[in-house]
C-alpha cells in the first residue's frame, strides 16, 4: 500500500471502529445454506462448487454471485470464494451484533474465511455501513479486507481498478460521526441505549498492510 494512503486508512478505521464492535456472533455457528442453478460436490475433498445465480446464507450473512466455491476443513470451518457474474459485482451483507446496523460490500471477487473471520473484496471493491435504512459510511478501493474478530479494516487503492467515477489507484471514503448516547436515546426504540460501537463482530474490518 502506498505510504501516503496509510494515515487515511487509520482515520477511516478509527471512525468506523471507535468503540470496538462486532458482527453477529451467532453467525459463526449457523449452517451455510446455498441455492444455485448447478452444484458439483466432492465428498472426499469436502468441496462444493455452485454456479448460476448463487445465493448463500449463513445466519445474518447473505452472499450473492455467479459462482461460489465452498470448502470445509476437518474442524468444520468454512472457506468460500465468490465470483461475480459477467458485468456485475458479487455481494456480501451481515448484521452487526446487537444493533440495527448492517455492513455490506461488493467486488468482482469475495473471499470468506470463517476460521480467520474475515471477508476480502477485490477489484472494484466497495464497503457500506447502514444504520437502519440510512447509509452511514461508504468506502471504495481496489482491495478491502474486513476482519470481524479484530474490528479493523484496510483498503488498498494501489491497483487501478476503482469503481466507475472513482480515480484509479485512490481510496475514497464517506464517514459519518458515530451517534452519542443522547442521540441514540432520542432515536428509534430498536436502537440500544448505549453509544453504538463502530464495526461489530461481523461488521468489522481486518487490515492487511502492503
Amino acid at each position: 500500500m502506498k505510504p501516503s494512503l496509510f494515515p487515511v486508512l487509520l482515520i477511516a478505521a478509527s471512525a468506523l471502529c471507535g468503540g470496538l464492535a462486532c458482527a453477529e456472533k451467532a453467525d459463526r455457528s449457523k449452517p451455510m445454506n446455498v441455492e444455485a442453478d448447478a452444484l458439483r460436490y466432492d465428498d472426499l475433498k469436502q468441496t462444493s462448487v455452485f454456479t448460476g445465480r448463487v445465493v448463500l446464507t449463513k445466519g445474518s450473512i447473505l452472499i450473492r454471485g455467479g459462482k461460489v466455491e465452498v470448502r470445509q476443513d476437518a474442524e468444520g470451518y468454512q472457506y468460500g470464494v465468490v465470483s461475480a457474474e459477467p458485468g456485475k459485482l458479487a455481494f456480501f451483507r451481515q448484521k452487526r451484533e446487537g444493533l440495527d446496523e448492517f455492513i455490506e460490500g461488493e467486488g468482482e471477487a469475495i473471499e470468506y474465511n470463517s476460521r480467520a473471520d474475515t471477508v476480502k473484496f477485490t477489484k472494484n471493491a466497495q464497503l457500506r455501513r447502514y444504520r437502519g435504512a440510512h447509509l452511514s459510511d461508504e468506502m471504495t478501493g481496489a482491495v478491502i479486507l474486513y476482519n470481524n474478530s479484530t474490528d479493523v479494516f484496510s483498503i488498498d487503492g494501489a491497483v487501478a481498478t476503482a469503481s466507475p467515477g472513482a480515480t484509479p489507484g485512490r481510496v475514497r471514503a464517506m464517514l459519518s460521526p458515530t451517534p452519542d448516547a443522547d442521540a441514540l436515546k432520542a432515536g428509534n426504540a430498536s436502537t440500544p441505549q448505549t453509544p453504538a460501537p463502530a464495526l461489530r463482530a461481523t461488521t468489522t474490518l481486518g487490515g492487511e498492510k502492503k
